[in-house]
């Protein structure tokens, strides 16, 4: 399996590129703002073409190039209904912060040609990867993880955790859609009973693991 990921714009936003070699079909997971390119330089490189773009949630650090790399690709995005109305209204996800930033700017978002909608436990299979999503509310209201069988002798999935879990911390709640007690109930029910040895790729900061958050991250450890 090939993983490519890269921080792109403003916010450090993690943008992954997976696929199960060069020379292949791939996924693109959350295209924040400035993420564009980075894709381009991952395909060229790695001779690949993206069919779909996955978004862990609707807040515009990632999701700001969303249709202009499903547009450029002709691919699929796929995102969960409750946070779908961000794509082409981004602002209503905002903090008065980000908000204040962006007024200053012509922006316009839309949501891309071909956008699918996503189910918790649903199984995707796309660009010969399976994808298994996990709804997990509390960052925002359609906030999803994606898992993805990893075959080898240490490692057997990989989690694309969006904001849900960082290593050390989790997403912040005080956003629009936000709720604490029901991001608590998600890290119980979705990451808790996960294997140790499955390989968090979260949507900023660097890859940790299951087992080394359950051992050190203070959140899951109140849990």
């Amino acid at each position: 399996m090939l993983i490519a990921g890269f921080p792109a714009g403003p916010w450090g936003t993690n943008c992954y590129v997976a696929a199960t070699g060069p020379g292949t079909e791939c996924v693109v997971i959350d295209p924040g703002k400035d993420a564009a390119d980075g894709v381009a330089e991952v395909v060229r490189e790695h001779r690949l073409k993206p069919v779909a773009v996955l978004v862990t949630h609707g807040h515009v650090d990632h999701m700001w190039c969303v249709a202009p790399v499903a547009g450029t690709y002709d691919a699929t995005a796929w995102i969960h209904p409750a946070d779908r109305h961000l794509l082409a209204n981004p602002m209503a996800g905002m903090s008065p912060e980000t908000t204040q930033m962006l007024l200053g700017g012509d922006y316009r978002f839309a949501e891309p040609d071909d956008v699918q909608e996503l189910k918790d436990t649903q199984e995707l299979e796309l660009a010969g990867l399976r994808f298994v999503v996990d709804h997990t509310p509390g960052h925002t209201e359609g906030s999803v993880t994606f898992r993805s069988p990893y075959p080898t002798d240490d490692i057997s999935e990989v989690m694309f955790s969006g904001d849900l879990l960082f290593a050390g911390s989790i997403g912040r709640t005080d956003l629009p859609g936000g709720d604490h007690p029901t991001m608590l109930r998600s890290l119980a029910s979705k990451v808790l009973p996960l294997a140790d040895d499955i390989v968090v790729l979260p949507g900023h900061g660097e890859q940790t693991s299951i087992g080394r958050e359950r051992a050190t991250n203070p959140y899951l450890q109140d849990l």
